[in-house]
Order: structure tokens, then C-alpha cells, then sequence
């Protein structure tokens, strides 16, 4: 018991025992429909406390009892049915999340410069707000999600440690006064914490409206594109211009949602948004700025001129989809650490660990949708949904997404649904157009309302579990306190799209 699940609570661990020992029971009392819909409301649970123990042990658990009771099976190759085929199924979804995450990787000293210049260069926090918000929206179409909450991650942790640094050194940044140390402490840190921490949530939400409009701009959008594409829905070729039209009547409307509720919150000042930066920070942070220009190495500005071509390449060659996403990922792994001279073999390694985890994870949602699938455990709902009337059924799905996306992850329930929508249109029960319709609902209603806690999106929980959180006093409670006007206007927004259009 004392290093069960290492550091997390001692009710977990017990909660944990207890449901492995149950399910060993109930396997040998109850039917395995209802052993399947026991594991899966364990498995959300899992994911629910994802703030007290990583899903990938609890949840992996759980995935092996659920093989070793046979609900399903590893499967193999030619095999159409198992864990094994779902995993090859979603071959590309994984090969994004392991190589284009770590090619980003290399990228993160442009883009941090990037945001550097903007933080400083910009006055009015207003503005700073949005174009935070729109400049991640458009890095999360074009990149991962994750990766720009970790750049944003490092930002805010970059800025912060200047501040302690001048705040608890002799070091001065101040060119014309001395600054009166007295300034930077007690309220002024607080002030200074309450800045980053709204700037930081602009910047995440910004991540799921830009993240929700692309094939790549989440995991779960890369499964749902890739089902459209073998249905003959998008062109293969043309994947990534094609799902962005696909989605745009319902996420271009939201984005401008998502503009508006922010000028709301900080001219409002509430929600915890508002706080403008303490001017004693600022001076720091611009002498601090000005300091790093004049010292940048030649080598770290041909970096950077590396890396912008990079970006460019990448752009491109998403747009024109000139190969499968995780192989364009590995193209710039190799562009970039060729010609910046990273050969060691550990220097790579350390690109690859931020995602990974969720790689491992994301094996282990498998292994619960193909219990799903071999139990047929969402028939009857599925069957009930689409018994609705045609016109209904995209606002059903979406909530039902949505609500779901809330308490648990949103790649696992798009996984889920989308492929027991596929399954439908594969035996004839749906039609092509109400097969695009629900794609479009099930894309949408898991990317929009599961901003609702960090339970939902992966970049929410990446940012909390982060060094930054406790600097800037971001927990659980005030995550979902001012992410809450976005998840109810992005929500009914996104619903009122859908009803609308679809």
C-alpha cells in the first residue's frame, strides 16, 4: 500500500484495490455488458482524478484486467477485431502525438521568442489578451495543442523567474533607478501572479478554438478526419483544407465567440480576468528583454532562422498534405536538428518525454473501445439517437459529447462515438450526409464545452499539473471558476451552429 500509485491519497489507492477486486467477482456474477459499463464508469473515474494520479497507471490497470477477463482481446495482425486493430486503425494519431509533438520541440526557442516580443512590446492588456488568444488559437490549427500550452508553460515561467530573480538579487535591469525592492513583493507579486494566470488561461482557450478547426489541431480530429476520408467525405489528398471547410460553419462563428467573451472579461474584470501588469514589473521584464537580445549568441540566431524555415516547411506541407502528419513531424525532427547541429543521442531523447505519457495513454483508451466495441456497449444508445429524427440528431450527439468531454477525456469519447457512427454508415442504417453532420457534431462537441474543467482537454490538464501552476496560484477551483463563462458561450454558441447549419 505504501508505494501502490506512489504519492496519491490514501482513499484513491483503496478505491483502486477495490474496484480490482470487484471486478475479478463481478466477472464471475454479472453479464459482461454490465462488467463492460462497470469498467468503463471506472475508467472515468480514473480520468476524473487525473490531478491525483496520472490515468496511465489507474487506467492501464484496469486496461489489463479488462484484457485478462477477456472483455477483449489483444488481437494481432490481419486481425479486424481487439485492441490491436483499433490501434492500427488510429496508426496516425499516435505517429502525430509522438513526432510532431517532439519536432515542435525544436521549435519552442522561435516561438518563445515570439511571445517574448509581443509580452513586451504591446501595452494594453486588452490587446495583449487577444492577440494571446488568437495567436494560439493559430498555432493549435497548425500545430498540437499541448505543445503550444508547454510553450506557453515556459513563457510564464521564464517571466516569473526574472521577477524572483531581480526581486531576491543585487541584479538591476533598471537603467536609470535603482529599484526599490520594497516595490516587487506583497502586493505586487500577487498583482503580477493574478496577470499571468488570466493571460495564460486566454492563451489555452485559444489553444481548443484553434485546436477544434484542423486535422491535426487535435488528436481526436485526426480519427474523425481519417474516418471521413475512408467514407469518401473529404479527399484523401486534400485532407487538411477540406475538414477545416467541413468544420468552419460552426468553429469560425465560435472563435469570434471566444474574441468577444474576451474583451467581455477583461474590460469587466471578472472571472479573475482584468489584472493589468504592475509598471515596476514591466520595467523588469523589458530591461531583462533587452539584456537577452544583446547577448543572443550568433549560433542561437542562426537557430532561429533555422526554425522559422522549419515552421514555413511545416505549414506547407500540413496544407498541401504531402505526407501522413506523424511523417511530416519526423521531416522536421531532421531538418531541424541537421543543420542546428543536435546529434546527440540524449539531446533527442528529451524532445520525445512530454508526450509520450499520452501516448501510452491513449493505448490504453484502446484497449476500453475495443471492449466497447466487442460488448457492444453504445448500441442501444446509438440505435436510440439515430431512431431520432434526422434533423435532431447532430444537436444530440453534441451534447452528449460535450457533457461527457465535461467529466472525462475528449479523445476518448470521440474515439468511442465516432466509431460506433462509423459503424452505422458502414451497415447502412445512416446516410452519408447524417454521417458528415454527426462527424461534424461529435468534433465539435467534444473540443468546445469539455473546456468546462481540465478533465476534458489534455492541454488544461498539462498546464495545471505544470511548475507554473502553484507560481501563479492557478488551481483546480479557479481553472474551472474562469473558464466558465467560455465553456457556457463557446457551448451554446457551438450548439446554436449546429442546429442552425447542420
Amino acid at each position: 500500500m505504501k508505494y501502490f500509485l506512489g504519492n496519491s491519497p490514501k482513499w484513491f489507492k483503496l478505491t483502486m484495490i477495490f474496484f480490482l477486486i470487484f471486478n475479478v467477482i463481478g466477472y464471475f456474477t454479472l453479464s459482461g455488458m454490465v462488467m463492460g459499463w462497470v469498467f468503463i464508469a471506472e475508467f472515468i473515474f480514473c480520468l476524473a482524478m487525473a490531478l491525483k494520479c496520472y490515468p496511465l497507471q489507474s487506467g492501464g490497470l484496469l486496461g489489463i484486467q479488462v484484457l485478462a477477463l477477456g472483455l477483449t482481446s489483444p488481437g494481432g495482425p490481419g486481425e479486424d477485431h481487439g485492441v490491436y486493430a483499433e490501434v492500427s486503425q488510429n496508426l496516425e494519431v499516435i505517429l502525430l502525438l509522438v513526432f510532431m509533438v517532439a519536432g515542435i520541440y525544436f521549435m519552442k526557442p522561435l516561438l518563445m521568442h515570439i511571445f517574448v516580443k509581443i509580452f513586451t512590446k504591446v501595452k494594453s492588456k486588452l490587446l495583449l489578451s487577444l492577440v494571446f488568444l488568437l495567436i494560439c488559437a493559430v498555432l493549435s490549427a497548425f500545430l498540437d495543442a499541448l505543445t503550444v500550452t508547454a510553450v506557453l508553460i515556459s513563457v510564464g515561467i521564464g517571466f516569473y523567474n526574472v521577477y524572483h530573480t531581480i526581486h531576491s538579487s543585487d541584479l538591476d535591469l533598471d537603467k536609470d533607478n535603482k529599484l526599490d525592492r520594497k516595490q516587487l513583493s506583497g502586493e505586487t507579486l500577487e498583482q503580477f501572479r493574478s496577470f499571468l494566470r488570466s493571460l495564460v488561461m486566454h492563451g489555452v482557450v485559444g489553444t481548443a478554438l484553434g485546436g477544434v478547426c484542423t486535422i491535426v489541431g487535435e488528436p481526436q480530429n485526426l480519427l474523425i478526419g481519417g474516418k471521413l476520408a475512408a467514407a469518401g467525405i473529404i479527399d484523401t489528398d486534400n485532407q487538411f483544407i477540406e475538414f477545416f471547410l467541413k468544420m468552419a460553419p460552426i468553429t469560425i462563428p465560435v472563435l469570434f465567440a471566444g474574441v468577444v467573451t474576451t474583451i467581455v472579461l477583461e474590460t469587466t474584470k471578472t472571472f479573475g480576468f482584468g489584472q493589468k501588469m504592475p509598471p515596476v514589473v514591466r520595467q523588469i521584464i523589458e530591461g531583462w528583454m533587452e539584456k537577452r537580445d544583446e547577448e543572443r549568441t550568433d549560433k542561437e540566431k542562426y537557430a532561429l532562422v533555422v526554425q522559422a524555415i522549419s515552421a514555413i516547411l511545416l505549414i506547407v506541407g500540413l496544407a498541401l498534405h504531402i505526407a501522413p502528419v506523424g511523417f511530416i513531424g519526423l521531416a522536421l525532427i531532421v531538418i531541424q536538428t541537421a543543420f542546428m547541429g543536435i546529434t546527440d543521442e540524449h539531446s533527442l531523447g528529451k524532445a520525445f518525454e512530454e508526450a509520450l505519457p499520452f501516448t501510452g495513454l491513449l493505448v490504453v483508451f484502446f484497449i476500453i473501445v475495443a471492449m466497447i466495441h466487442d460488448q457492444h456497449l453504445f448500441a442501444p444508445i446509438i440505435e436510440w439517437a439515430l431512431s431520432q429524427d434526422a434533423s435532431s440528431q447532430p444537436a444530440i450527439f453534441y451534447l452528449a459529447n460535450g457533457f461527457l468531454s465535461m467529466i472525462s477525456d475528449n479523445v476518448f469519447v470521440a474515439t468511442v462515438y465516432i466509431n460506433e457512427v462509423s459503424n452505422a454508415y458502414t451497415a447502412g442504417t445512416i446516410t452519408r450526409e447524417q454521417y458528415e453532420h454527426l462527424a461534424v457534431a461529435i468534433n465539435t462537441g467534444t473540443n468546445l464545452p469539455s473546456v468546462a474543467t481540465p478533465n476534458g482537454q489534455a492541454a488544461f490538464l498539462f498546464l495545471l499539473t505544470s511548475a507554473l501552476a502553484p507560481l501563479i496560484n492557478l488551481s483546480y477551483g479557479k481553472m474551472v471558476k474562469m473558464a466558465l463563462p467560455y465553456t457556457i458561450v463557446l457551448t451554446l454558441v457551438g450548439l446554436g451552429c449546429v442546429v442552425y447549419f447542420l
